[in-house]
């Protein structure tokens, strides 16, 4: 809001064009996202103390979690304020891609609440009915995608990465192939999150390449020279990118081991569905295949254990998701965690790679 009347004075003011700029906003957006975690923090984790919102910790998981009982979780919360905050004042609200962005973001986080509000309520590790929580994801983001194409005329056209003229149009079925990637990243970034810092770090990685992808989309020379769709006004989702990355490095702050907040699911369902909708409005659904491989592998890994439990009555892995697996091997939570961080960076080099390889 305070960018549409920064960018109406700059007409007078030729000190504010610099707010046109969507590199300047990106900046301006991360710092303000930042230092807001950083400021609310201490009282936001204080405040979830005093109303003992602890975390509930599986009876079936890895005996060195059961110390963890008791931090407070939710503390998504936190990553939601360091996003909307500088949303508010530094992006483009207005733009349809940007309230995409945000609406599927705060309705995959509400969605959390209810979840995590129910297991705070129960004292237990269980919250809503798993076909209840994806049949309202599939909901959220099957109207968003819908609107957009029809009301904005939304390309939906699907492109396979690392080749040049392989693009098929699915026409409304995009609808339903949207939601499931919004869905699927939603819920593997919410079976991520079981280490201290584990999912968020990842997060901040695929939050910045999107950024990128966002950036080079909405620039029409960049992306006719890169051979990749042109989607006016993708540049304005730069800014919540940085935002998020912010956001993300503000709740790290408070999360790195020993973490003295949990994320919870009001976290990782809205920053897996911001990611998710992000692939989406950049058109690099395939690509976050291999951009968000690390939550990827987590959530095959908990699917593979599911179908071969149930088929033969044997567990491919120790315990899913496979984080645990290798906790239960011997490997220290520190050395997994920033081994995942260092995978998830590789694979973002990886894909942008994608860009010019095309």
């Amino acid at each position: 809001m305070l960018y549409q009347w920064l960018h109406q004075a700059s007409d007078s003011f030729s000190a504010l064009n610099v707010f046109r700029y969507i590199t300047f906003r990106t900046f301006i957006a991360f710092f303000t996202g930042f230092f807001v975690c950083l400021w609310i923090g201490p009282r936001f984790i204080q405040g979830l103390v005093n109303r003992q919102v602890g975390q509930s910790i599986r009876d079936d998981g890895p005996q060195t979690h059961k110390k963890k009982a008791g931090t407070p979780t939710m503390g998504g919360g936190l990553i939601l304020m360091g996003l909307l905050v500088p949303a508010l004042l530094w992006v483009n609200i207005l733009h349809p891609l940007v309230w995409a962005a945000l609406i599927v973001t705060l309705g995959f986080g509400y969605i959390g609440y209810v979840d995590d509000s129910l297991k705070v309520q129960k004292k237990n590790s269980k919250g809503l009915p798993g076909k209840v929580r994806l049949a309202g994801e599939f909901l959220i983001s099957g109207l968003v995608v819908a609107i957009l194409i029809w009301k904005f005329d939304f390309s939906t056209v699907v492109s396979v990465p690392f080749f040049k003229n392989a693009a098929f149009d699915i026409g409304w079925g995009y609808v339903l192939f949207a939601s499931l990637v919004v869905t699927g990243c939603a819920n593997a970034v919410n079976l991520t999150d079981g280490l201290d810092g584990l999912a968020i770090v990842p997060v901040i990685i695929v939050a910045a390449t999107l950024g990128v992808f966002a950036y080079v989309a909405g620039h029409a020379t960049i992306a006719g020279y890169l051979q990749i769709p042109h989607i006016p006004g993708a540049g304005e989702l730069v800014p919540l990118c940085g935002a998020m990355v912010a956001a993300g490095l503000g709740f790290l702050w408070f999360n790195t081991f020993p973490a003295q907040v949990f994320m919870g699911d009001i976290g990782s369902l809205s920053i897996g569905g911001f990611l998710g909708i992000l692939a989406v409005l950049t058109k690099n659904e395939l690509v976050m295949l291999v951009l968000g491989g690390v939550f990827v592998v987590e959530a095959l890994s908990v699917i593979t254990q599911v179908i071969s439990f149930k088929l033969t009555g044997k567990r491919v892995f120790r315990m899913a998701p496979i984080h645990h697996h290798f906790e239960l091997k011997g490997l220290t939570e520190t050395k997994i965690i920033v081994r995942f961080w260092i995978i998830s960076i590789c694979l973002a080099i990886l894909s942008l790679a994608t860009l010019k390889l095309r």
